[in-house]
């Protein structure tokens, strides 16, 4: 199988001429790597690339059978070199990490990466010991937003000291997995209490996912929130963008205190003040991004832009939208699936590794065009 060397509108610069960008988007199988599949193969710069560790995932039957590879769990020892040898394979020049557990494996081989003159659409590694730990989160964040009432489920916590209902949740990890809402001071005393557990004050009010976008010294440009206004067995079947001042403050004054670099998606909810105040934040693309974009802020094409040190708007905009969303299907060989994972041939023009610099003559591309708030 051969990696075919198309051409186009260089995205690059003047040092790299007729050549387009790779961009391996990981996790296919996700919402949040199709939602950026979508946005990225509009640009015809652009030359996408799938990954997952499951030949069943969707978005691997999104690009050609050349552009499809499969990699280790981001739990898996070696993982982040596993990643190298297939970018470096398959001459990719950007990796797009959508799954969680990737995240700090690939921030800490991120000198591997820029070595090979590989970009890494990652937050620093400081901002994610700080994100992904929802307690050094809360302890962060306190004083420049509102953050509910956290703590260490240890020997210190007090039944009797806390307001019913609460909740107890993983100190790390993503969706709502291992979430237990606790109703009285008798349940929270019955629990087995761990180190790798918080307790959190319960928000009763509206709950808001803001995606924000930054560019790549953390500057926040973009502050969408979204509001779920349907939801299906845990999953968010329809939402829509709204304007609300307060809150668009909110997801830009967290983005700020964590460092955030590029896409991340800040979920607050209202306390019984009716205050926004923190959840977590998820330093990622997030899957319902695609009603961001409709509203006027292609966050994956920006976020590319601002990786390559292309200058972007002091602002964005953006109009409100609504998203109801259903399944879709692909129908496909079986033989499609059972090849995925095979050892592509090497690409016509490899790439070599290389201490990556700044682009020459670096320009806006003309096609990020975005929309008035």
């Amino acid at each position: 199988m051969t990696v075919p060397d198309q051409r186009g509108t260089d995205l690059l610069g003047s040092d790299r001429p007729g050549r387009v960008l790779r961009v391996l988007v990981t996790g296919a199988g996700g919402p949040a790597a199709i939602a950026a599949m979508k946005s990225l193969r509009a640009d015809e710069s652009v030359q996408l690339l799938a990954a997952d560790m499951d030949p069943w995932a969707a978005g691997l039957y999104l690009v050609p059978p050349w552009a499809r590879t499969l990699i280790p769990a981001g739990a898996a020892p070696g993982f982040a070199d596993a990643v190298l040898t297939r970018c470096l394979a398959l001459g990719v020049d950007v990796v797009l990490p959508t799954v969680d557990a990737e995240l700090r494996p690939l921030a800490g081989a991120r000198e591997a990466f820029t070595a090979a003159g590989i970009g890494l659409l990652l937050a620093p590694a400081a901002a994610l010991d700080v994100i992904l730990d929802k307690l050094a989160l809360a302890e962060h964040c306190a004083g420049v937003v509102q953050v509910p009432r956290t703590e260490l489920f240890g020997p210190s916590v007090d039944p009797a000291s806390w307001t019913y209902p609460l909740i107890v949740k993983p100190r790390e990890g993503s969706g709502s997995r291992g979430i237990i809402t606790v109703a009285s001071a008798v349940e929270l005393a019955a629990l087995d209490r761990s180190p790798s557990l918080i307790v959190q004050e319960f928000l009763p009010g509206e709950e808001y996912s803001v995606d924000v976008l930054a560019d790549a010294a953390g500057r926040v440009i973009a502050s969408v929130p979204r509001l779920r206004a349907r939801v299906d067995s845990g999953v968010s079947v329809g939402g829509l963008t709204v304007h609300d001042p307060e809150v668009e403050r909110f997801g830009r004054a967290v983005a700020q205190a964590t460092g955030i670099t590029f896409v991340a998606n800040v979920q607050c909810k209202r306390d019984h003040h009716g205050s926004p105040a923190l959840l977590e934040v998820n330093p990622r693309m997030p899957g319902t991004l695609g009603l961001t974009i409709a509203s006027g802020v292609d966050m994956p094409r920006l976020a590319l832009a601002a990786l390559l040190g292309r200058p972007l708007p002091a602002t964005i905009g953006f109009r409100e939208r609504a998203v109801v969303r259903f399944l879709d299907e692909l129908f496909l060989d079986p033989a499609d699936i059972s090849s995925v994972g095979l050892t592509p041939k090497t690409p016509k023009t490899p790439k070599t590794p290389k201490n990556p610099k700044t682009p020459k003559n670096p320009k806006s591309p003309e096609n990020l065009e975005t929309s008035p708030a």
